[in-house]
């Protein structure tokens, strides 16, 4: 994710409830909310109290006047909280959290601000590195508390590095817990314009996310691949605005930007269909409208009504 791009100023938000309207968003936001189908879903919910997303990502500026402050708390004995506003790793969390919890009605697209958003900072404040990674052990780490959580869906807008066998291997049995608990995990699949597949986006019940243009063309910077293009989706990761760090609104790329549109939709799926099994909800998002397709390194542009509509029309699976 390529932060900041430009600012704007800040204005008063009103409590979190159904957008009406895309006044208060950017033209950018705007047209990426209605390519994936996002606008109907968000007309009909702000999300319920009792669907958890968990973040795994940088600190976050909580007193931002954006935040739906009351939807967002740590994992137990973690501080979530930004100590240094202009660093990249707040910046990062800030503009993640932002996505998925600012108020309805701002310049952040909101997706989910009535579900409970779960945070546990994972890039420490005194490292700015460009790309978002963490240690393979510390993302276990970060996984089994979240698991504790009893989360519905965990966020993963970073990178994996350092992994040793045995790390690798601890990775994948998570990875399992959470298929075998239900919690869905949404990864983005990197930005080095690659055709190979992460640590992550190898796994089976991972759902990795590429990012697209405001046509619905993958970015030259995104990963493809096999498992990219087989398990995954197609998000917006171009010029997206949310919030920063230090209070103000910032646009970005990149398939950290991309991976929050497909877990705020699942949480606004799980709020509408609180009883559709989490394997129905990933057997809806990966059935585009135009039914079967080929096995390509692309995968499907994310269609959130259309899977709204198939978990509805469907026994829960």
């Amino acid at each position: 994710m390529d932060l900041p791009a430009e600012a704007s100023a800040d204005a008063a938000r009103s409590d979190p409830v159904p957008r009406r309207g895309l006044a208060g968003l950017s033209p950018d936001s705007a047209a990426a909310l209605e390519l994936v189908q996002l606008t109907k879903l968000m007309e009909l919910t702000a999300g319920r109290a009792e669907v958890r997303i968990g973040i795994i990502d940088g600190p976050v500026a909580l007193e931002h006047p954006e935040l739906a402050r009351a939807s967002f708390r740590a994992v137990q004995s973690r501080d979530a909280s930004c100590q240094q506003p202009g660093s990249s790793p707040c910046a990062h969390g800030t503009f993640i959290a932002g996505l998925l919890g600012a108020r309805r009605d701002g310049a952040a697209p909101g997706l989910c601000p009535g579900c409970s958003v779960i945070l546990r900072p994972l890039f420490l404040e005194g490292t700015d590195a460009a790309v978002p990674s963490a240690h393979a052990e510390e993302l276990c780490q970060a996984l089994s508390e979240l698991l504790a959580e009893r989360v519905d869906v965990i966020n993963l807008s970073l990178a994996v590095r350092f992994a040793s066998p045995s790390d690798q291997r601890a990775l994948e049995l998570l990875l399992n817990t959470a298929a075998q608990r239900g919690v869905l995990v949404v990864a983005a699949a990197g930005n080095q314009g690659s055709p190979s597949a992460s640590l992550l986006s190898r796994h089976p019940w991972v759902l990795p996310v590429a990012a697209c243009d405001l046509q619905g063309r993958p970015l030259s910077l995104s990963n493809l691949g096999a498992s990219v293009g087989q398990r995954g989706l197609l998000a917006p990761g171009s010029r997206i605005n949310s919030l920063g760090g230090s209070g103000q609104i910032v646009a970005a790329s990149g398939t950290s930007v991309a991976a929050p549109f497909v877990t705020g939709t699942i949480a606004l799926l799980r709020s509408l269909a609180p009883r559709a099994a989490p394997a129905g909800l990933r057997w809806a998002l990966a059935h585009p409208p135009q039914g079967s397709r080929k096995r390509t390194i692309v995968p499907p542009l994310l269609n959130a009504w259309s899977a709204y509509l198939l978990i509805n029309s469907k026994p829960s699976r």
